[in-house]
């Protein structure tokens, strides 16, 4: 059975959209999905994780780092730069404002943050898949960035809007993704000024899941804000996050007139905003995991501060990409265990701020997806989930240090990110997990294959790999002796093919083709 992906024929005017159809799945066909990574098209909720964190930093190393944080506040400052309107507003808030230079009373900052909430509902145009971020929830997201893919041919090239639209099919159809993304990859085939309304509306009709939104501009965030408005409603979305957006610092402690402008569109909507300090350590952050954490904590503070300045009560994310950089080459290395510390340290102080935090994903510095890939990934996304992410960006189709979308590895991806679905519910201690009827059963000296528990549990039991071949040395050679790669763009060009767009209210899509058009019309070409 799959889940009934129909979206009700509402006005766009409407509140939260109820489901129509054959409702939810039964529990045991869900936890059937669970353990195979599902089917295409057959989504799993988003993880609400029953494995406890894991902690680096003790209570006085957490002070430590808190109070340096604070000293960089007070006596170093942060930028903001281009924006006068920013600058300002933190004139007016108490801070010490020369030039573009912001440094911050103690406590300030903390103090702005009070009215932030701790968790909140991303609200998807299908309520089933709407996702909660914060607390005990990790939110799987795709890859957000790269001007280049390795497509199903094997070629690296530049992304087109084609790219674009396959990615967000694959999201969509990919059980163990709750999310949409946002850049899933720059399609660069359409003028630079237009190219955010294209992406914009190809979550929006592609997908049902929850999406990003453009921030390379304000007046994109603007419209993106605008198109959310005809699909949900303008009451809805003034009251409700139905985007999440990513807010980059220019580390070292730097906001720039580009990500200030996007932050201040989303934060007056009441949308999200992940404050993300972007650091490769050794270049944008001091060479320690304590040095750097100091610095993210700081250039978060006053990001995330900032977006209550403009409405309190906007929800707002403590986001961190943290890698180091070889010494050598200067180039940018990931799955090493220094950001693993970083995200771990990292997510303690979003805790402790009470912020939902982000970070991680499934990162790579491989140019393929060959075992560099797996393992670099790997060790990213294990620390990652065990960090208690909230939202994880990059959770697959990573390659190149971000430099490409890959079809193959996005492939890849999902099927590690259905087992990390599959750890985070920890151990099962109902009467059935125990299973002391099975082992009451077989006794001493026999094998558990034929009893009725393991036939009862067998379909259940253990993740299916859709990746990983586990059959025998002739049955694999018999099958033409496929790399896992090869298997993964098998699958990819099958999901492609059997794809099917979610419904969408036609006076909705409508509104936003005319939108769309309107806004091309309205201004030449540009691809600078």
């Amino acid at each position: 059975m799959t889940e009934d992906t129909d979206q009700l024929t509402t006005s766009a005017a409407s509140a939260p959209r109820e489901r129509r159809g054959r409702g939810e799945r039964s529990g045991a066909a869900a936890r059937r999905a669970a353990r195979s990574g599902g089917g295409p098209g057959q989504s799993l909720t988003y993880i609400t994780r029953k494995v406890p964190t894991y902690e680096v930093l003790s209570e006085e190393g957490l002070a430590i780092i808190e109070s340096n944080a604070d000293t960089i506040l007070e006596e170093v400052g942060i930028e903001f730069r281009d924006d006068a309107e920013a600058l300002q507003m933190w004139r007016d808030a108490g801070a010490d404002v020369k030039g573009e230079r912001v440094r911050f009373p103690k406590g300030l900052c903390r103090e702005l943050l009070k009215s932030a909430p701790s968790s909140f509902t991303q609200h998807a145009r299908n309520p089933a898949k709407s996702v909660q971020i914060g607390g005990d929830s990790t939110v799987f997201v795709p890859v957000y960035g790269p001007p280049f893919v390795r497509d199903l041919e094997g070629n690296r090239r530049y992304a087109t809007i084609e790219d674009f639209q396959n990615f967000v099919k694959l999201a969509y159809m990919a059980p163990s993704m709750h999310h949409s993304g946002g850049t899933v990859c720059e399609p660069v085939d359409v003028p630079v000024n237009k190219r955010h309304l294209d992406m914009v509306m190809a979550h929006m009709t592609l997908s049902d899941k929850p999406f990003m939104g453009s921030v390379t501009a304000p007046e994109r965030a603007q419209d993106t804000v605008d198109m959310c408005k005809i699909l949900f409603g303008e009451e809805f979305v003034d009251n409700n996050a139905v985007v999440i957006n990513l807010i980059n610092a220019n580390s070292p402690m730097v906001f720039d007139d580009t990500m200030v402008g996007a932050a201040k569109v989303y934060a007056r909507n009441n949308q999200a905003c992940i404050v993300t300090p972007f650091i490769l350590a050794g270049a944008m952050s001091p060479v320690t995991v304590a040095g750097t954490l100091t610095q993210v904590l700081a250039e978060v503070l006053a990001g995330a501060a900032f977006t209550q300045l403009v409405r309190p009560g906007a929800p707002v994310l403590f986001g961190t990409f943290a890698s180091s950089i070889s010494m050598q080459s200067g180039a940018p290395t990931f799955g090493t265990p220094e950001p693993s510390l970083v995200s771990y340290g990292a997510a303690q102080l979003a805790r402790r701020l009470g912020l939902p935090f982000r970070t991680g994903g499934s990162l790579t510095a491989s140019k393929v997806a060959d075992a560099q890939a797996a393992y670099e990934s790997a060790n990213t996304l294990n620390s990652t989930l065990l960090a208690g992410t909230n939202f994880v960006l990059h959770s697959a189709g990573w390659l190149e240090g971000g430099l490409v979308s890959s079809y193959e590895k996005f492939m890849m991806d999902i099927d590690q990110l259905g087992m990390m679905q599959r750890l985070a519910q920890g151990i099962d201690l109902s009467e059935n997990g125990q299973a002391m009827d099975a082992i009451r059963e077989v006794g001493p000296g026999q094998h558990y294959l034929g009893c009725a528990h393991t036939q009862a549990n067998f379909q259940e039991a253990f993740y299916r790999s859709s990746i990983a071949d586990n059959n025998s040395f002739e049955q694999w050679q018999a099958e033409g002796q496929k790399p896992a790669h090869q298997r993964a763009n098998e699958l990819a060009q099958k999901w492609l093919d059997a794809y099917e767009a979610p419904f969408i209210d036609p006076g909705i899509l409508d509104g936003l083709t005319d939108f769309v058009s309107k806004k091309k019309e309205s201004m030449p070409d540009a691809f600078t």
